[in-house]
């Protein structure tokens, strides 16, 4: 498949997206992302687009989607056809992927999660330090940027269990000028920090891309002028501005709005049933329910 073209784009029209994964059922935390993004289209004479980012093709299932579809329509949403499934454009994401590669910065990476925890183990125990990533997860060892080529393909064509990572360091020091991105309704420029994510999977052994390199893939590829999340993903932000530089790719505006947090004050999950929206649907709460409980 050829890769796919950027969009002919009319600069003045705005583009926002709702990008559920249909993993689970949508909660109170999506119908407030889903609603803020009809807003913000709406107030600014701009378009709406839904995505559904399938990438994990493990978790996520056509009934899931169709539940995010009706969950939305009994909303009063309304958005442009045909909606982007992330699974359809596995190839526009590998070109992404080996664009990257020719740059010199992908390398496979073989180490378990186990593995990495026992290295920084035995780096605690030593009195070292670890980084960790935003999210609290644990930087992966920079051992493998250097593996020998030949030895890499020989394990990846044994069958050996990988992901493909990016060197961040070699990333950075293309770099030509420091990144930011503009945020919020006042449009305050953020200096990102992709250092602190260490070096980020770009190519899951478990699914066919990453979340990082997909969606601004995506973005790209389907115009989207501002984008409108959860602030949970504030921090990645820093990722997917890095990745827009390297890959010559657009960048939107971004505004991370607030989270809507459960009763033990932590971001809600797809598993907590007493936020999904079919849950409350089906005890008799209406649309403007949702709305008010939401703070809208």
């Amino acid at each position: 498949m050829a890769e796919e073209a950027m969009p002919d784009l009319d600069h003045h029209t705005p583009i926002f997206r709702f990008a559920p994964s249909p993993n689970g059922v949508l909660h109170l935390g999506h119908a407030l992302s889903a609603l803020l993004n009809a807003k913000c289209a709406k107030a600014t004479g701009g378009r709406l687009l839904l995505r559904m980012e399938d990438i994990d093709i493990g978790r996520c299932t056509p009934a899931f989607e169709r539940s995010i579809v009706d969950d939305l329509t009994w909303l009063g949403l309304t958005w442009e056809e045909p909606v982007r499934r992330q699974s359809e454009h596995i190839d526009a994401y590998r070109a992404a992927l080996d664009r990257l590669a020719a740059l010199g910065l992908i390398y496979p990476a073989f180490l378990s999660r186990g593995e990495i925890k026992a290295q920084v183990k035995r780096a605690s125990s030593n009195g070292q330090s670890w980084p960790h990533d935003p999210d609290g997860a644990p930087h992966y060892p920079m051992d493998e940027r250097c593996l020998d080529p030949l030895d890499a393909q020989r394990r990846i064509a044994q069958g050996e269990r990988h992901s493909l990572r990016l060197n961040m360091g070699k990333a950075l020091s293309l770099l030509n000028a420091p990144l930011n991105w503009t945020e919020g309704a006042d449009n305050a420029t953020i200096t990102a920090d992709p250092a602190a994510w260490g070096d980020v999977i770009l190519w899951r052994s478990d699914a066919p891309s990453s979340y990082h390199l997909s969606v601004v893939v995506d973005d790209a590829l389907q115009g989207v002028t501002h984008v409108v999340r959860g602030r949970d993903l504030y921090h990645a932000t820093s990722v997917h501005r890095l990745l827009q530089s390297l890959l010559g790719l657009p960048a939107p505006h971004y505004t991370h709005h607030r989270l809507i947090l459960g009763s033990d004050g932590r971001k809600l999950s797809k598993s907590e049933g007493a936020s999904g929206l079919g849950y409350l649907r089906a005890l008799g709460t209406s649309p403007a329910d949702i709305r008010v409980l939401l703070g809208l």
